[in-house]
């Protein structure tokens, strides 16, 4: 069997919150004397996301309006099974990819953006603001705004606004506003041009453009498309339509693995797992894939830090790398963020994850293996997951152990060719 499907009707109708099942209470955030972050919160996130990012409820209901838009885009996502890279690498392992690729805008980030947009259409909210790295995010809540006739600004690192102009274009399809990033179109913008005019940008600095953009209006909300608990709820869809499909071929993961930036699709796909192997009703291994070049969770700090460049979101207790941190310019947008996520920086912490990273070139070496062998062109995202996969396939030919290895395959690379094609001509940067 090359595809496992599920009728529409499968559908997950409740997220799962991994917060009822942690083994140690979360770090709660928390604010400066000066700053008001956490005071600022209701004013630039709707009260159904902030009810959910401060849940501890195992089960949190998903709205019907949601679940018909998820239908709409093409939910519930098959699994694959990557026979043609188990052939080629000649390993007595089982491989599957879960393709979130497949929907409308090529990543996973459609079923939060959906959720959020609605959540603020809910309290009467007229325009989204968010920043996106690679652009992934800046699409897919553009579409989701477009979808439920709100506007939608997204400030754009400024380094992938150059690398990946179709990005734009999508977003601009969806009537979405790009901004490049740092900008002149906020106060904390203006400040990071002055003191660089060619500034690569970073999703730190994004971020606060964003978040001062939604402060000024009252008919104006921010929305982010990682990191916070609320985000990793709407993503544990992903995971648990992977549960069914598994239980219909009668298989269990030994491994799990994906790829992380803020560690949304890596924490959507795995978390309902965890709470398996938490509860001691599962062995499986989870690896989190991270890029070399900022390496958040294999050589960050645990400690509270803010989530963006300026400051002005709450302190969150997480791996980071500091948040003036300015990434090198890799074609992995996506994962160019100088923190994490703090549920799965918990899990690191507490050892029930584990991280490694990959370096540029290897994971477009992997992605290119992937594509002649299963015919699909992976995000450079994507390919740190596929990278980790590969290698420990490897490791089971080595061995002889048949373990079932799932990839998030969280999104396609058709709009990131610029990036394989300096690989093909052997133009990328080593990391």
């Amino acid at each position: 069997m090359y595809k496992v499907t599920l009728p529409e009707k499968d559908v997950p109708k409740k997220w799962y919150n991994i917060v009822a099942d942690l083994p140690v209470e979360p770090p709660m955030p928390s604010q400066t004397e000066e700053g008001k972050q956490l005071e600022n919160l209701p004013k630039i996130f709707s009260k159904g996301v902030l009810e959910q990012e401060m849940s501890a409820e195992r089960w949190i209901k998903i709205p019907k309006e949601i679940r018909n838009v998820y239908k709409k885009v093409g939910r519930p996502n098959p699994l694959f099974r990557a026979k043609g890279l188990e052939e080629h690498l000649d390993t007595p392992a089982k491989i599957y990819y879960k393709r979130e690729d497949l929907s409308p805008t090529g990543s996973h980030k459609l079923n939060t953006a959906i959720a959020q947009a609605y959540y603020a259409k809910q309290d009467g909210i007229e325009r989204l603001t968010t920043e996106t790295g690679a652009g992934q995010w800046g699409s897919a809540l553009s579409l989701a705004c477009c979808l439920l006739d709100m506007e939608c600004t997204v400030y754009m690192v400024n380094v992938s606004f150059k690398q990946k102009p179709y990005r734009k274009t999508i977003m601009q399809i969806y009537n979405g506003k790009v901004i490049p990033s740092p900008s002149n179109q906020t106060e904390f913008g203006k400040k990071m041009l002055k003191e660089n005019p060619n500034h690569p940008g970073s999703l730190g600095i994004a971020i606060s453009e964003a978040i001062e953009d939604a402060l000024k209006d009252e008919k104006v909300y921010y929305s982010l498309g990682s990191v916070l608990n609320h985000v990793m709820l709407h993503q544990t869809i992903i995971g648990l339509e992977t549960q069914k499909q598994l239980e219909k071929i009668e298989e269990s993961p030994d491994i799990m693995i994906g790829c992380v930036g803020g560690g949304s699709n890596f924490a959507g796909s795995t978390f309902p797992f965890i709470k398996d192997k938490i509860t001691g009703d599962l062995d499986c291994q989870f690896i989190a894939a991270e890029p070399s070049s900022c390496p958040t969770l294999t050589q960050g700090e645990y400690k509270y830090d803010f989530g963006d460049t300026a400051g002005l979101t709450p302190l969150i207790k997480m791996y980071t790398l500091g948040h003036n941190f300015i990434p090198p310019s890799v074609h992995a947008g996506g994962l160019r963020y100088h923190g994490i996520a703090p549920l799965v920086a918990l899990l690191a912490h507490e050892k029930i994850i584990e991280a490694r990273s990959v370096s540029q070139i290897n994971v477009f070496e992997s992605n290119q293996m992937f594509a002649q062998t299963e015919g699909v062109i992976p995000a450079p995202e994507t390919g740190h997951a596929i990278k980790i996969g590969i290698d420990e396939a490897i490791k089971c030919r080595k061995t002889g152990e048949e373990k079932n290895i799932i990839i998030n395959f969280s999104g396609h690379g058709l709009l990131d060719l610029q990036g394989y094609d300096d690989f093909l001509e052997g133009k990328l940067e080593k990391d």
